[in-house]
């Protein structure tokens, strides 16, 4: 060995033969390829950690992991990938790969059921709409004649075609990380107002509203080809805000079924009545009207939306059936949107009033 040789021949100590060794063998990762191989002892003094593991890798008869490849090349490198997320708690891995991105759930949307979704969402809840025409071929004065009556005044004429607005937001206060649970509350105001009506100076002829505290929970269910996605269950008050005659106002437990395939979803809610006594009930008998719950179907085709919603009692043979249409985006976020509706309770003052009405205007979205 050249370099190690020379230094014993010089008078060198051991330390200063080492470290010229080291240097001679850091350039180039070859020290020994040629002479004998070096001993354990001459390794040892070596201070370049790579360069003393290549000594003794040499002294031992090893040879290093660049030698060992063939013909010189660099041995292939294994891709790294980045680490899988960990699951929430309370996470299944089928739960997980459900709300995969490829996958769009119409329910998941409107629930922020996404995991990476904010802990406190507020989003549209039912429609939010403007509606110009709202054609009613029986409108509904009776309510009114008590006041006139009082008043001494002659019974006025309601035109039967109304301006129509709904405003309608939820708000969820709690989730668990996963966003599988969540606590809502929901505030809804629907407006009719005789706006076209300059003889008796355009007043709002009806206003409901309805405040809610709702817990939801995505069960994950799948049977049939379909996905039960949500499951609702709370409290929903709705009232006119008005006083004697015309008062209205009931409460009620609702719960919220939701199932969906593909671009189909179907929300059944049944609901109980929380009694309030014949005393102060302003209508005692809407449930004869309005039923024990509702079913809606929702399909979207091309980004229009359809809904199809049925209610009633059976034992009165007495309900409502309405059907809507909403358009792609036509003006920004609004779209045109169509509504029909026949039976009883279009709004709480005609809750046991029948008839059959037509809207157009523009909405913001539509329930999912």
């Amino acid at each position: 060995m050249v370099y190690f040789n020379t230094a014993k021949g010089l008078g060198m100590s051991s330390s200063a033969a080492g470290l010229l060794f080291a240097l001679g063998l850091a350039p180039s990762g070859v020290a020994f390829a040629q002479g004998s191989p070096p001993s354990i002892a001459d390794c040892a003094p070596i201070q370049t950690d790579q360069a003393r593991l290549a000594c003794y890798d040499r002294a031992s008869g090893r040879l290093p992991v660049a030698a060992q490849t063939s013909g010189g090349t660099v041995p292939e490198r294994t891709a790294m990938s980045a680490p899988a997320a960990p699951l929430s708690v309370g996470d299944t891995p089928s739960a997980v790969e459900s709300r995969s991105p490829a996958e769009t759930s119409l329910i998941d949307k409107a629930w922020a059921f996404d995991p990476g979704s904010s802990a406190y969402d507020i989003s549209f809840y039912n429609p939010n709409y403007l509606l110009i025409g709202n054609f009613t071929n029986r409108i509904n004065s009776r309510p009114f004649s008590p006041l006139f009556d009082a008043l001494e005044t002659e019974d006025q004429d309601l035109d039967s075609t109304e301006a129509r607005f709904q405003l309608s937001f939820k708000f969820r206060m709690w989730s668990t990380d996963n966003r599988r649970w969540g606590l809502w509350a929901a505030y809804s105001q629907m407006s009719q107002w005789q706006v076209y009506n300059e003889k008796i100076s355009r007043p709002f002829r009806e206003t409901n509203f309805m405040p809610e505290l709702m817990v939801s929970f995505r069960p994950d269910i799948s049977f049939g080809g379909f996905d039960w996605r949500l499951l609702n269950v709370g409290y929903n008050h709705q009232s006119n805000g008005r006083s004697d005659p015309i008062s209205r106002s009931w409460d009620r437990i609702i719960a919220s079924i939701g199932i969906e395939r593909g671009n189909f979803a179907l929300v059944l809610r049944p609901w109980v009545r929380i009694d309030e006594g014949d005393s102060d009930d302003d209508n005692p008998d809407i449930t004869d009207y309005y039923g024990y719950g509702d079913i809606t179907a929702f399909y979207k085709w091309r980004d229009h939306s359809f809904t199809l919603m049925g209610r009633g009692n059976p034992s009165t043979d007495k309900g409502a059936a309405q059907l809507t249409w909403m358009s792609p985006q036509v003006l920004g976020p609004l779209r045109v949107y169509v509504r029909a509706f026949t039976g009883y309770g279009d709004s709480l003052i005609d809750y046991n009033w029948k008839q059959n009405t037509i809207v157009i205007g523009l909405a913001l979205n539509d329930i999912l």
